[in-house]
């Protein structure tokens, strides 16, 4: 397993030199094979949603589609520009994306990746539990 995590939290390890003060997220990646997994923690912003996408990009160069499991049960909220940026994101990639588990105890979240639907022919699919969201994305 290859792990591409870098933590970062507020104002205690800055994500780059040019951190600004009061940032207040959080986002784990892990390159795993034929699955990426990103787990958010706290509010989901923009830097974070910035990260996530350069690393798929990356990712998008040696794969021809994706398998991406979103885990949001730690996630406090998002930022209106990561909403934004995230449908024009999906948008660019509408067939980037085989599998998308999306990985929450919420309600509202799980309708939110539903939502994506519209702009991506990816099977998408909402979990409660890591093992079943694992499993699926990865096409077992």
């Amino acid at each position: 397993m290859r792990n591409l995590s870098r933590w970062h939290a507020a104002k205690s390890i800055p994500a780059d030199p040019n951190q600004t003060p009061g940032y207040t997220g959080m986002i784990v990646i892990q390159d795993e094979r034929n699955l990426l997994k990103a787990s958010i923690f706290a509010e989901f912003t923009l830097k974070d949603y910035h990260e996530l996408e350069n690393t798929i990009a990356a990712k998008l160069k040696a794969d021809r589609k994706l398998n991406l499991l979103m885990d949001l049960t730690n996630m406090a909220g998002f930022t209106l520009d990561v909403a934004w940026e995230d449908i024009k994101f999906t948008r660019s990639h509408p067939h980037d994306f085989a599998r998308i588990a999306v990985l929450t105890k919420d309600e509202w979240r799980s309708w939110l990746g539903w939502l994506a639907t519209a702009f991506t022919d990816a099977e998408i699919g909402s979990f409660t539990d890591l093992a079943p969201a694992e499993a699926w994305a990865r096409g077992r």
